[in-house]
């Protein structure tokens, strides 16, 4: 547990919050175009653009944690 507070998590929540807004407009947007295609084809779009913004993520809440970019060393 931490002992002392930190501005990374109020600042990485609102950083997450406003980077999501901006990547669901930006899916929005690009829906337009998405929504000409076969409908399997958008569903597998869609199941892409669903899950790619994972994988930022969880170097990003190890950030807020700790300070650090990459996961503590295991001993």
């Amino acid at each position: 547990m931490r002992e002392e507070t930190t501005w990374r998590i109020p600042f990485g929540v609102l950083a997450l919050m406003v980077g999501l807004t901006i990547y669901a407009l930006a899916v929005a947007w690009a829906s337009d175009w998405i929504g000409q295609l076969h409908v399997l084809l958008q569903t597998v779009i869609y199941l892409v653009l669903g899950v790619v913004w994972l994988l930022p993520l969880r170097r990003f809440l190890i950030w807020m944690e700790t300070g650090s970019w990459s996961p503590p060393a295991q001993d």
